[in-house]
């Protein structure tokens, strides 16, 4: 094994709480009804392509992503179309989804089911990027930023190395964890199809040392497919994000403003690299995720493979969460997620985890005056002042917080979490970052 390497600057170790990485990956029921938002991914909605009362099958496209940042929507169960509505989803505000009432399980022909592995990549670039597009695979990892986009590489640009995203550095999430465990194979599979789709030689899989079990696996497994390799990282939050990433293993970094490709990479996540390969290679399209139930309200934390639609209070009720007991569920990870206002809210392609917190953790402190100790500054990975850049986003220095790169801050919340006085540093940049984003925006149509 390499030595660990790690990026440059910044950041923190909160408690790991893996306490679900031994939870093997459990198929959770099909439910009776499902909830399937058509903005599953970062960029523009997809267009509704049934009505009320069509019947449709599992694995059948419900939803056209026109736009080009954009991703196909497909139906997760076979059943018929109640309706097509507004309606509370992860983000918190309403937005259109279509509503199924499920009949049977029925999947849509060509889509291959069987647990057979299939190694050998028939199709060409264009036609890897065209079914990654056409099956709605979008980024695992929670940004869900449309797959196919990434693999298009921008004129007088070049890919030199794919590395795949395996850290899950967020405490007690393990879904990527289980799957490396379970499905490794396929995960590299997946990684030879997309090193194709970008033509580059190399991929890296980084993994944190939390892991080891993990890495040993992967590691044996990557013996039989040239190219690619495994790197050990130092456990240390947010290694997760793509741009620290890159400098953790290749020591590039990524200019203010740019993208990975600018420094010659691309990052896929491990579950975006399985999603990939069950679409290529069998044809099926992104209609189940696995979603990790943690926390403390619960006895046996787990790991469900679960149809894209399902209530989220159905899983927690599977997995034995008191309810009673439970005052918050965020969505993702304790640092970058964000809790939930109803747990009517259906499993979305971006949801990886449910984390369960009782009221005493719950709650948040009092907010104190900040004492000027710069400890966000000092743990920020961008290089920012996130104290600065909060303000700005409180008193709607909106100009201020542009010229001081807010739009660089990743939202990992190393900053909220390091500040002694328990001011909400995350929230004002987020507020920050979404105001001066439309700003851009705007000024971009001119």
């Amino acid at each position: 094994m390499s030595p660990l390497k790690t990026f440059r600057s910044g950041g923190v170790h909160p408690p790991e709480n893996k306490l679900s990485a031994s939870s093997k990956i459990e198929s959770f029921p099909v439910p009776k009804q499902v909830s399937v938002p058509l903005n599953q991914n970062l960029g523009a909605p997809a267009v509704p392509l049934v009505s009320k009362g069509d019947a449709v099958l599992a694995g059948q496209l419900i939803g056209k992503g026109e736009a080009f940042i954009s991703s196909n929507v497909h139906s997760p169960v076979s059943g018929k179309v109640l309706k097509i509505d507004e309606m509370i989803d992860h983000t918190g505000y309403r937005r259109k989804a279509v509503v199924i009432i499920v009949e049977g399980d029925e999947w849509l022909p060509g889509i291959d089911r069987s647990e057979e592995i299939k190694k050998e990549i028939m199709l060409s670039r264009d036609e890897i990027i065209r079914k990654i597009h056409d099956l709605g695979i979008v980024g695992m990892g929670g940004a869900t930023f449309p797959s196919h986009v990434k693999l298009m590489v921008p004129e007088g640009k070049k890919a030199e190395y794919l590395i795949i995203n395996g850290v899950e550095c967020e405490p007690y999430l393990t879904s990527d964890h289980r799957l490396m465990l379970e499905k490794g194979e396929q995960v590299l599979i997946g990684a030879k199809i997309l090193m194709k789709a970008l033509g580059v030689e190399k991929a890296i899989i980084g993994i944190e040392n939390n892991k080891p079990d993990a890495i040993r696996h992967m590691e044996g497994i990557a013996a039989q497919f040239p190219g690619i390799t495994v790197q050990a990282l130092k456990v240390r939050y947010p290694q997760g994000g793509e741009k620290q990433l890159i400098n953790a293993i290749l020591g590039r970094e990524v200019p203010s403003g740019k993208l990975p490709i600018e420094v010659g990479c691309v990052v896929h996540n491990v579950g975006t690299a399985f999603a990939v390969y069950e679409a290529v290679q069998k044809n099926k399209p992104l209609i189940e995720r696995i979603v990790t139930v943690t926390g403390d309200t619960l006895k046996s934390p787990c790991n469900y493979l679960v149809r894209i639609g399902t209530p989220v209070k159905e899983l927690l009720e599977k997995a034995g969460v008191d309810l009673e007991m439970t005052a918050k569920v965020i969505n993702g990870g304790p640092m970058m997620g964000k809790a939930l206002n109803s747990l009517e809210i259906p499993v979305v392609k971006g949801m990886s985890g449910l984390v369960l917190y009782a009221e005493e953790k719950a709650l948040r402190v009092e907010p104190k005056p900040c004492i000027r100790c710069g400890r966000c500054i000092t743990v920020c990975p961008m290089g920012l002042e996130p104290i600065l850049l909060a303000q700005y986003g409180e008193k709607s220095f909106w100009d201020l917080a542009e010229s001081n790169m807010i739009m660089d801050c990743i939202e990992c919340g190393s900053c909220h979490y390091t500040c002694p006085s328990g001011r909400p540093l995350l929230d004002y940049i987020r507020l920050g970052k979404n105001k001066v984003g439309q700003i851009i925006r705007n000024r971009g149509k001119k």
